[in-house]
């Protein structure tokens, strides 16, 4: 493994997780939502940043392909749950946004083993990831901001996140439906 600056930052994305989960559970209120928000966001800057490292200055290792997506995955998935537990948002969309990695999760893997086919990340796959941000963000900050309510600019940007979440699903089960239409063909002739 190559112990790139990139790698380094995916790194520390993964452990600032727990730090999240310390701030967000046990400091007081209203600290817990600057710090936790604080945290939420170095990590999120860390994902921008080492993929941007890795592209200018060609890092690009196998370990960074594996362990980028499982870092954004479980950032997430850990905000999600915090936020859903402090009842800061509704676990409907939760699960949808968690749903959706899994399942496109395992397609991407099942498509890596058994096909040439290979689903790039789309322009809604990354509108929909800037708007989970976004919205966490705003859910973990929860207060007003210059009389401006975060915790319903959260929610309302968790709605729209959730519907690019469901819409860029679509499109990549829509750009694998053929292979997978012709893997259950050839197992049904067997």
């Amino acid at each position: 493994m190559q112990w790139t600056i990139s790698n380094q930052l995916t790194v520390a994305r993964v452990a600032l997780i727990p730090l999240l989960i310390i701030t967000f559970i046990f400091f007081p209120s209203p600290w817990n939502h600057y710090i936790t928000a604080f945290i939420f966001a170095l990590a999120g800057f860390t994902d921008w940043l080492d993929g941007y490292l890795a592209r200018s200055r060609g890092e690009m290792t196998a370990f960074g392909r594996f362990l980028d997506p499982v870092a954004d995955k479980l950032l997430v998935a850990t905000a999600l749950v915090l936020l859903v537990e402090g009842s800061y948002a509704p676990a409907i969309l939760a699960i949808i946004i968690i749903g959706r990695e899994i399942t496109i999760g395992a397609l991407r893997e099942w498509l890596a083993e058994y096909s040439s086919i290979i689903v790039h990340v789309s322009a809604m796959g990354k509108w929909k990831t800037a708007m989970q941000m976004c919205a966490i963000e705003a859910l973990f900050l929860h207060v007003e901001v210059l009389n401006f309510d975060m915790h319903q600019a959260g929610l309302v940007l968790l709605w729209l996140a959730s519907i690019l979440t469901l819409w860029s699903g679509y499109e990549y089960l829509r750009g694998a439906w053929s292979e997978l239409k012709d893997a259950n063909h050839t197992k049904d002739s067997l």
